[in-house]
């Protein structure tokens, strides 16, 4: 029942989407609006449909149904039942099903924001394409991914999850919201489509996907951050970021998009950067569908990549229709995307974002070359290389910090041009942070280049977002951290305290191995730790080998797992956490025949401000997302520039 339930609801999804992607272009290209009013109806259907065959695959992991063969993959009877909630996106063909049901959720959600303008051709045609990226994924499932083929001979029992995806609450949680995020950036990338088939490619469509852009960036800055928190507790390798290439596939297109952010505040401000606009947000959804080639193909070896089987080829292809549909549609209108204004001084607002764009894209195409490299190596010359973390961390470390540097600068810069007593005004509070920030860090033992470099500029920068928001609150209270421009400041104060975070784990961690019998303990950092002894945790499906240790008298279990599944031995780290630092623990193998237990103990200073820093950036996109009080008093957002204020600006117009 489950598999005929839920290939009927993928079958309705994919017919719905290639008759409404049909019907819709159709209508468009030959002006007939009966056809194009279809388009709605369609994407209604596709939504119930990809509702029908989500609730069939959930339906048989919790029924365990070994019939299904990706049940007898990914499921099991000695699973948790939330860990088999999750198991659905835990491999290939489930992950896509997913993809499939947040894509249609987006789909309807535009249907039902734009409901009284779907006759707009710019509506009618995002809407079209939106449908044919349905369209496609759908496809995917009734051939190389599909969720619901069966076995002859049910199973008597199913393999499981990987054990890396259940031994912690976040995997119920992390791929979600990174999808949500990943898929979200499917609508911005629709209406630009839109915008360069119709013709309306000046600031109209811009305003129509802010929210969309804001929203799915957020998402997708929760969904890494919390990769990397489930990365740093569940893998045991006291780390949280290893340049794994399915870590880069969802960076990627966060740094693009992140680019694609500051620059429209340019191009709606002054009509400028169109071209760089489009682009950016073309590549940031060619960037999506490039990272799930390079997770879901088979081409990577990753902790976190899935087997593809013959799915590889399908991705790149549509990646390249995608590219060689944006790159082709840019060309075509090439004689409109001609911007009407022009710089004036590179030291002002747009001259920031300028240096800022091309920051992030150099930042962008350095993990892409990192990460593809190996690949085109391997494709060439049938060789095997590894690009790891020493080259990304060195190529990579400049550009950080002079991105701090223009996060600092930027928000103090009017547009047009500036005068060197308006910077020496604005900047001289931030640069006594910098300074402030700097001094902390010496006396609390900080030393090495760049990492106070680090300090010095995340104080800088701070300073200057601190400096717009007192300035936002003195003239409207609270009600003045409302808005793009001073949410995105809240954003700058989370995008700072995460780079101070890396600074500090990444220049000062200290590392301890010992050996303890039980009742033995140690110092080390200023910490008393004491092991206690072992002891062993049984449950259906593992068999824990646990330490108990105290850390400043308080208890702590990291523990060596063996699932029965598959007899992996799965480290399980113990974390002492505080604001500032984490005493990590990890049991490096299992405790010996006398008792001794080989631990690891490892200071990681400031580890809680990544995941602080990563909240904060959600709560400044939220603030963000919201009309602040002068754009709500604009009785037209697409009218004539604001004229420029002679002193202080209100607001700064700078996200990230």
């Amino acid at each position: 029942m489950n598999a005929t339930l839920g290939t009927l609801g993928v079958t309705l999804s994919v017919t719905a989407s290639l008759v409404g992607f049909a019907l819709s272009a159709i209508g468009l290209l030959r002006r007939r609006p009966t056809l194009v009013r279809f388009g709605p109806v369609f994407a209604g259907m596709v939504l119930v449909g990809a509702i029908v065959a989500v609730f069939a695959m959930e339906r048989a992991l919790i029924t365990r149904d070994f019939s299904l063969v990706y049940v007898a993959k990914v499921g099991s009877t000695k699973t948790p039942a939330l860990y088999n909630v999750a198991a659905m996106w835990s491999a290939l063909q489930g992950s896509i099903l997913l993809w499939g049901l947040v894509l249609a959720g987006y789909t309807v959600a535009v249907v039902r924001r734009f409901r009284t303008r779907l006759s707009d051709p710019l509506v009618a045609w995002a809407l079209t394409v939106m449908l044919g990226v349905c369209s496609f994924f759908f496809l995917l499932m009734t051939g190389p991914a599909n969720p619901f083929l069966t076995l002859a001979v049910p199973a008597a029992e199913g393999q499981g999850p990987n054990p890396l995806l259940q031994n912690h609450v976040l995997v119920a949680f992390h791929p979600p919201i990174l999808y949500l995020g990943y898929v979200g950036f499917t609508v911005p990338f629709a209406f630009a489509i839109a915008a360069l088939i119709t013709g309306r490619v000046g600031e109209g469509w811009l305003l129509e996907t802010r929210r969309w852009t804001l929203f799915a960036w957020g998402l997708l800055t929760l969904g890494i951050v919390l990769g990397a928190w489930w990365s740093y507790e569940v893998i045991g390798w006291n780390g949280f970021w290893g340049w794994d290439p399915v870590e880069n596939a969802s960076f990627l297109p966060w740094l693009t998009a992140t680019a694609f952010i500051h620059s429209v505040l340019v191009q709606e401000r002054r009509g400028m950067l169109r071209v760089w606009n489009l682009s950016l947000l073309c590549a940031t959804f060619s960037l999506t569908i490039l990272g799930t080639f390079l997770t879901r193909s088979g081409v990577i070896n990753s902790v976190h990549a899935f087997s593809g089987g013959t799915i590889g080829p399908w991705l790149l292809t549509f990646f390249g229709i995608t590219v060689v549909l944006s790159l082709g549609l840019m060309a075509w209108r090439g004689d409109r995307l001609r911007s009407p204004g022009a710089f004036d001084s590179p030291v002002s607002r747009e001259g920031a974002f300028l240096i800022n764009n091309l920051l992030f894209a150099l930042f962008a195409f350095v993990v892409l070359l990192g990460t593809v490299f190996p690949l085109i190596i391997e494709a060439t010359q049938n060789k095997r290389i590894a690009v790891g973390r020493p080259f990304f961390d060195a190529m990579t470390m400049p550009i950080g910090l002079s991105l701090l540097t223009m996060m600092a600068i930027a928000p103090v810069l009017p547009w047009r041009k500036a005068s060197t007593e308006l910077l020496r005004d604005r900047l001289f509070w931030p640069a006594w942070c910098g300074v402030a920030a700097l001094a902390v860090a010496v006396l609390a033992g900080g030393s090495g280049v760049a990492p106070l470099i680090a300090f010095t500029l995340g104080g800088f920068a701070a300073g200057a977002a601190g400096r717009q928001l007192v300035l936002a609150t003195r003239r409207q209270g609270l009600r003045g951290l409302v808005g793009r421009a001073n949410g995105g400041m809240v954003v700058h104060i989370g995008v700072i305290m995460v780079a101070v975070g890396l600074a500090a784990s990444q220049s000062y961690a200290r590392t301890s191995d010992v050996s303890l019998l039980p009742g033995e303990g140690t110092s080390f950092g200023g910490h008393q730790i004491v092991y206690i002894g072992k002891d062993i945790v049984e449950t259906k499906q593992s068999h824990a080998e646990r330490a108990r240790v105290t850390v400043d008298g308080v208890e702590y279990a990291p523990a060596q797992v063996q699932f029965f599944s598959n007899g992996q031995v799965v480290p399980r780290p113990s974390v002492k956490t505080g604001p500032l630092g984490d005493v990590y623990l990890s049991l490096s193998k299992p405790v010996a025949a006398d008792g001794r237990a080989s631990l690891q103990i490892v200071l990681n200073p400031l580890i809680m401000w990544l995941w602080t820093g990563g909240l904060v950036m959600g709560f400044g996109t939220l603030l963000a997302m919201f009309p602040g009080r002068r754009r709500r008093l604009a009785t037209d957002a697409a009218s004539a520039p604001v004229p420029e204020p002679e002193a202080e600006p209100a607001t700064t117009d700078v996200l990230v």
